[in-house]
């Protein structure tokens, strides 16, 4: 694992924001469905959760998005249940339509949580967001469908990808997960490297330097496996708690960052240090994990932290949704 790591130094000045050297090695991605922050911070990409589109919805600048979203949706005729279904996803898009108006790159769209134990509700799912981006004028190569990794995200991804709908993999706490992923050619991941540190920090009641942080050492692992077994799949290092984590993990395929992170990443032109590469990645100490369902199911089972950090994932975005629901259940 450590020998990921790379050695070379950090230029002993530089009068670039640690933010701009960071971009240098690594694609920046924003984590909100905030605007401003976007324009502000001009990241390659974005991504969106429940969390962050219930926040943003009731911000009073975005407020046009969710009566469009009602308006066009009551057109059709519905109501009830299957117009407030037809609401809430038209919403997350209409929301990542005007992020990719922003961005040069792509956004992620999360699916519902209470699908992670569902393949094909993931499918039939992420299907009826790639039509309604084309129905906005957006092609799927700008669009990757978020999913929880479970064994049926896992399998839901590997449909998906073979018809040309990218993947990105959330709520994702170990090695087994990681792989699952790898095997079902998802194009990206996002381990949840804020997460891992709350358990470990909880269970064990003592703080970590950035270095010997749970959930730099997973992304550090992940990455080290994926260039030594050469995995196509992206690594998007996400879940923050401070800056430390993320300069830990400079040279990631991509970072996903929130907007109070990049502006202390901004304000600071402290050097940034490379520390992950390819090439030193692909000599790792790491053996090939041969992965299956039975053994997928118990490796994960045995990792406590992943476990139990999975499922509260789910639970929280799925409460989340909920409260998106009732936010807009109100308006109609």
């Amino acid at each position: 694992m450590n020998a990921a790591i790379a050695t070379d130094k950090a230029p002993a000045s530089t009068a670039l924001s640690q933010l701009d050297q960071l971009k240098k090695m690594t694609t920046m991605v924003a984590d909100t469905g905030d605007f401003a922050a976007l324009k502000q911070y001009a990241p390659q990409d974005a991504t969106t959760n429940p969390s962050l589109i219930f926040k943003a919805a009731q911000m009073p600048e975005y407020r046009y998005l969710v009566d469009k979203a009602i308006a066009e949706n009551k057109k059709s005729g519905a109501g009830g249940e299957k117009l407030l279904r037809s609401v809430m996803d038209d919403l997350l898009v209409l929301f990542g339509v005007e992020i990719l108006k922003i961005v040069p790159g792509r956004v992620s769209t999360e699916t519902d949580a209470n699908l992670a134990f569902d393949t094909e509700g993931l499918i039939n799912k992420a299907r009826r967001f790639i039509e309604l981006y084309r129905a906005h004028g957006i092609g799927r190569e700008r669009i990757l469908i978020k999913i929880a990794t479970t064994w049926e995200g896992a399998c839901a991804a590997e449909v998906l990808q073979r018809e040309g709908i990218n993947c990105n993999m959330t709520l994702l706490f170990s090695l087994a997960q990681a792989v699952a992923c790898a095997e079902a050619k998802a194009r990206l991941i996002s381990p949840f490297v804020g997460r891992i540190m709350d358990w470990y920090k909880a269970k064990e009641k003592k703080d970590f330097a950035p270095a010997e942080d749970p959930g730099v050492l997973s992304v550090r692992e992940i990455y080290g496996y994926y260039k030594k077994f050469g995995h196509a799949t992206e690594i998007m290092g996400a879940s923050f708690r401070n800056a430390g984590e993320i300069l830990e993990l400079a040279g990631c395929d991509l970072l996903t960052i929130s907007p109070q992170l990049m502006g202390e990443l901004k304000k600071s032109t402290a050097p940034v240090a490379r520390k992950l590469s390819p090439e030193l990645a692909r000599d790792s100490k790491i053996e090939r994990l041969q992965l299956d369902e039975k053994k997928f199911r118990w490796l994960f089972n045995e990792n406590a932290m992943a476990t139990e950090k999975t499922a509260e994932g789910i639970r929280l975005f799925n409460a989340d949704a909920l409260k998106l629901e009732q936010f807009v259940a109100a308006k109609l």
